[in-house]
């Protein structure tokens, strides 16, 4: 949270899960496209982008510095990436898994 913004920490929650059903409430890959678009700077957009790239090949037992050199992320963002891989709340996870149940289902 920003630390000039007068909201109350349930503000701040309820802002968040307004954001989050918005998310949720997206279809198709093209509509989650179209809003992160509208939502995010270019440079946010790629920011993201570069951590989920980072998360692919974190799974796939890449070194550190050779994802740097295929993504341009700092070493330091790549930590980062893997320590909330390993220890965060268990979204990255959750979404690594359901990809992988979508991937093996569309294969069939």
């Amino acid at each position: 949270m920003k630390p000039n913004r007068n909201e109350s920490r349930r503000q701040q929650q309820a802002a968040e899960n307004a954001l989050f059903q918005a998310v949720i409430s997206l279809r198709t890959a093209a509509e989650c496209r179209n809003f992160f678009k509208d939502l995010c700077t270019p440079a946010e957009l790629q920011a993201l982008v570069d951590r989920w790239q980072v998360v692919e090949y974190l799974e796939q037992d890449l070194p550190y510095r050779k994802i740097h050199d295929l993504t341009g992320v700092s070493v330091t963002t790549i930590g980062r990436v893997a320590r909330f891989l390993a220890d965060g709340f268990g979204g990255y996870r959750t979404v690594i898994e359901r990809t992988r149940d979508s991937d093996n289902h569309a294969s069939h």
